[in-house]
């Protein structure tokens, strides 16, 4: 794709140098529709208007070309000149000051920097490299690497770099900024938070920094003070893309703390703000409660009607039209709207289920019988934590409302601390986001797995905030690391969820998930090979480790809500109290897509929900296999 764009972009140079500006001025429109982004062609349609003396096109242009891409010194010096010839001194003068800053820059670090404003980013870093080389301590240089590092999806290279920067220039206030971004990318809201509260000490209004303190206690589920900080960051704002954003994370907090009129009327006003904010549709829908009226699916559908509508916008639209059919009973629909988001989304991905399927095998190779008898007595005997595991949408979210219900267990979220473990020991597979190197595990000392036992304890004291003697960690891929989670802390509870596997992987292919979570969750053919690899493994750990893990069906649940709860509370050592069956009057903040649903009794209507679909479902049912009957071994 880079190779087709910088053709056509030579092309279309070649052509004006030849006084051929028609047929330029036409390629660059070719070029426009397959990379819209692409700042440098603006630049050379700047170049094509000066040749004709069209001013006010090449003003045009030349603008868009530094908006995408402020880098740009020939821009600049065009925009100056044309600015003067028409009379705008102000901006000429602006353009200048750019044009300077730029000048008094070294030229490596310009080119470095523009490239990676147009997505270049292999040339940029060997650029910016070679400039280290002889200039190891431009922090300017260092941070632009850490942008780099950052786009690349190398997260913990650019920590690295970052604290470098932050050591050599603590008062350098935009990598700091830059560090604190980071630190959230990674999930560390603890030191995020830190940072955030670092910044706002030196410039307490600061709209950016606000933000990244608010992203920090949102994070942490510290949702209540998120609230009133963007109400604040509202005042004063018109309509427009700053106040759509607010808008929209105003009404995610609100939803997340039970205030889900309120959370619709921020969703709306989101939308009011920007017309066409396709996230805040699915925002709406994902409350999972809001009924949609024939106005918003018009306007739905006329939007996802737009030819230039990005992917992801694509993906958020089929996942609300999806459930607004889906919620009026027009199942074909539904299911059309719910296959396109779910295959826009599956082609962004890097998932392969072959990556998942090897770690299974490489977990059951290391984690044997003779393995744990080897490290019997490791790890910190804190029975404190509550581990529940299994697929998201099996009913995790209704087990930890209703542990959470007892005055000894406090819920918090789905932390990531145990899966950044075993990415720290083992590497993470890129394609699957699971340990790499699993015989790391092997080299592990007793003294590390208490360390790691204690760590997990001192790093999730942030989100408890009740003082109860017991916490929930509810993030269901934690099933994968049941050997260490075992290796570090030997006592704690762990509690696997299941669901019957049509349920549980139609709920799966129905909900969208974060950019970057659950990416086996949008193929017929992913979905079921997870799931036949999540009963291999479990089978495994119940082989290996025998009654460490209790495991509970959501339909069980459902059928037998007394009985259940008597057994959860039994095996994590509780007490049976009252408020466990009545989990749906508690008030907490829930984080996942169930939010609402806990926050109402049970009902048996959701058990069935995916026969409504089952003419768009045999291929699922045939992936799945023996998975179909053996589930409830």
């Amino acid at each position: 794709m880079t190779a087709e764009r910088d053709a056509l972009l030579q092309e279309a140079r070649d052509q004006r140098i030849r006084q051929r500006v028609p047929e330029a001025l036409a390629t660059l429109a070719r070029l426009e529709a397959l990379h819209p982004g692409f700042s440098r062609l603006y630049q050379e349609r700047g170049h094509c208007h000066v040749l004709l003396g069209n001013a006010p096109d090449a003003i045009k242009a030349l603008q868009d070309a530094v908006r995408l891409n402020p880098t740009l010194p020939a821009s600049w010096d065009m925009l100056e000149q044309l600015y003067r010839m028409v009379g705008d001194t102000a901006r000429a003068a602006t353009a200048a000051q750019h044009l300077a800053t730029l000048k008094h820059l070294p030229s490596e670090v310009v080119v470095a920097n523009s490239l990676l404003a147009d997505g270049d980013l292999a040339p940029a870093e060997d650029i910016l490299r070679d400039y280290l080389r002889k200039d190891s301590g431009n922090v300017g240089a260092l941070r632009l690497l850490a942008r780099i590092c950052q786009e690349r999806n190398a997260p913990d290279e650019a920590e690295a770099v970052l604290q470098g920067v932050l050591a050599r220039a603590p008062d350098y206030h935009a990598a700091r900024q830059d560090y604190a971004m980071v630190l959230l990318q990674q999930q560390k809201h603890v030191e995020a938070l830190a940072q955030a509260q670092r910044l706002l000490s030196q410039d307490p209004n600061n709209r950016d920094y606000l933000k990244q303190y608010a992203a920090a206690c949102v994070g942490l589920g510290d949702h209540e003070p998120v609230i009133d900080i963007y109400e604040s960051l509202l005042a004063g704002l018109s309509l427009g893309h700053e106040m759509a954003d607010l808008r929209l994370w105003r009404a995610n907090a609100l939803k997340i703390t039970g205030r889900s009129q309120e959370a619709i009327a921020d969703y709306r006003a989101s939308l009011k703000a920007r017309h066409d904010n396709s996230v805040a549709w699915f925002g709406l829908a994902n409350l999972k409660t809001y009924g949609f009226s024939d106005d918003d699916i018009a306007r739905m559908q006329a939007l996802d009607a737009r030819p230039d509508l990005q992917d992801m916008d694509r993906v958020y639209l089929g996942f609300a039209l999806g459930k607004a059919l889906e919620d009026r009973g027009d199942y074909e629909g539904s299911w059309r709207y719910y296959a396109r988001g779910n295959k826009v989304r599956r082609e962004t991905s890097r998932y392969r289920p072959e990556a998942a399927e090897a770690c299974a095998s490489a977990l059951k190779n290391v984690f044997t019988a003779e393995f744990f008898t080897e490290r019997a007595g490791w790890g910190l005997h804190d029975p404190a934590p509550i581990f529940i595991v299994g697929l998201p949408r099996s009913g995790s979210t209704l087990i930890e409302q209703i542990l959470a219900s007892h005055s000894g267990v406090e819920g918090t979220q789905e932390l990531t601390e145990i899966s950044r473990y075993a990415a720290e020991i083992c590497g993470r597979d890129l394609c699957c986001g699971l340990p790499f190197d699993l015989d790391a595990l092997q080299r592990l000392t007793s003294e590390e797995a208490h360390r790691l036992g204690a760590r997990f304890l001192a790093e999730t004291r942030a989100y408890r905030r009740l003082g109860r003697p017991f916490f929930i960690d509810k993030m269901p891929n934690n099933f994968w690391h049941i050997g260490l989670i075992h290796m570090i802390l030997p006592r704690a509870t762990i509690i696997d969820v299941r669901r019957e596997p049509m349920a549980g992987c139609f709920s799966n292919l129905k909900q969208l998930f974060g950019t970057t979570n659950q990416e086996f969750t949008y193929a017929l053919d992913d979905i079921a090979r997870y799931y036949r690899s999540y009963l291999d493994l479990m089978r495994h750990w119940d082989d290996v480790l025998p009654g460490r893990v209790l495991r509970v069906h959501y339909e069980d649940v459902v059928g037998d809500l007394d009985g259940s709860v008597q057994r959860m509370l039994a095996h994590s050592g509780l007490s049976f109290e009252p408020a466990c069956l009545t989990f749906y009057e508690t008030r907490r903040s829930v984080r996942t897509p169930s939010s609402e649903q806990v926050r109402q009794p049970i009902r048996r209507e959701g058990l069935n929900q995916w026969q409504h679909y089952a003419p768009w479902l045999g291929g699922l049912r045939d992936a799945l296999g023996d998975a179909m009957t053996r589930y409830r071994d």
